[in-house]
């Protein structure tokens, strides 16, 4: 499969012509490819893919309530997920809408499916999941309007596990147990308002787990358990869970078919061609970003994110800023055998 290369688009910028790089939109590409792993499903397929810098959130159940709205409920209804995470409470809106318009689903894993994408995956009845695929554990970090900053001024996330393992280390050291109290040399590093957050989220993510959960699992107990080990039990919040280990926990985690998972990773690798960079660089201190993030997609339909940005280097904060933002939704479906392409204001 040869790669696509970004395409050039002229726009005009305070009068001046300019020409920036833009991402390629493989809709016939992609759509060939779903349609051929349909044929190997007993379902309806949903895809749900994002590039390294998308993630799971809120508008992205508005874009998946567009995508579903026009199909009748489904017997049995196929989710590709490939996701790094991101909103939890996104992840539990998007499970509720399509169960919405299922009877039985079955998430597809043939790579990454981390964090709030784990999330998802948990609201399906079966998880099938490919050689190389694995899920996360979902305990939560968090960045705060008062999070510490990082050598570039940006906020960094702060995950609960991180603060109970420094005290827990502080107090194993007997000596600095007796010089202080370790909540006060950590207050001069994470502000005491980022910990309560931090450990309020806590508290939500075991809640968010055992509600997608109750979707198809009915012992509470069990759901309890599957939600604790799945926030606590991990030394990291990257930790792969591998199929053998998904079932340990208590999941339906089931061998994909070979052929199914080599199609897969062939779509995805259409899906990285449409999210691969295009930046324009117009001086050392300014740039332009189109990205294609967030792709959802069904048969006969794609809706996608693009990021569509002006970038400036402030050079006194060490940090790239966004000027301008044109970023948003677009849509390209097939009505009347024709391929549209429609901006989404969603």
């Amino acid at each position: 499969m040869s790669p696509t290369k970004t395409k050039d688009s002229k726009t005009k910028k305070n009068g001046v012509s300019s020409t920036f790089k833009q991402p390629p939109v493989l809709f016939d590409k992609t759509q060939a490819m779903i349609q051929k792993i349909q044929k190997r499903l007993d379902g309806k397929l949903l895809t749900y893919w994002n590039n390294p810098r998308g993630s799971v959130c809120h508008s992205d159940v508005t874009a998946l309530f567009k995508l579903l709205e026009h199909i009748d409920t489904q017997e049995k209804l196929y989710i590709f997920i490939k996701s790094d995470g991101g909103n939890g409470r996104a992840a539990l809106r998007m499970v509720n809408l399509i169960r919405r318009y299922c009877k039985k689903l079955v998430a597809l894993v043939p790579l990454e499916c981390a964090s709030a994408a784990t999330m998802i995956a948990l609201g399906a009845e079966d998880i099938q999941m490919g050689s190389i695929a694995y899920l996360t554990a979902v305990d939560t970090s968090l960045t705060h309007d008062l999070s510490p900053i990082d050598r570039d001024n940006d906020r960094v996330s702060v995950s609960l596990d991180e603060v109970k393992r420094i005290i827990n280390l502080w107090r194993k050291n007997e000596s600095a147990t007796r010089d202080m109290n370790p909540y006060h040399a950590l207050f001069q590093h994470i502000h005491p308002l980022v910990i309560g957050a931090v450990d309020r989220a806590d508290s939500l993510s075991l809640m968010l787990c055992e509600e997608i959960l109750s979707h198809h699992i009915k012992d509470q107990a069990k759901r309890n358990e599957i939600a604790a080990t799945l926030n606590s039990k991990y030394p990291s919040h990257a930790y792969p869970i591998l199929i053998d280990e998904a079932r340990k926990i208590g999941l339906n985690a089931l061998s994909m078919d070979p052929d199914v998972a080599s199609m897969l990773l062939d779509l995805n690798h259409i899906y990285s061609e449409m999210g691969q960079k295009a930046t324009t660089d117009i001086s050392d201190t300014e740039s332009h970003g189109n990205e294609i993030i967030n792709i959802l997609e069904r048969e006969g339909c794609q809706i996608y994110f693009q990021q569509d940005k002006d970038w400036f280097y402030r050079t006194e904060e060490r940090r790239w800023i966004v000027l301008n933002d044109a970023s948003g939704w677009h849509q390209v479906i097939r009505r009347k055998g024709k391929v549209v392409q429609e901006s989404l204001f969603l």
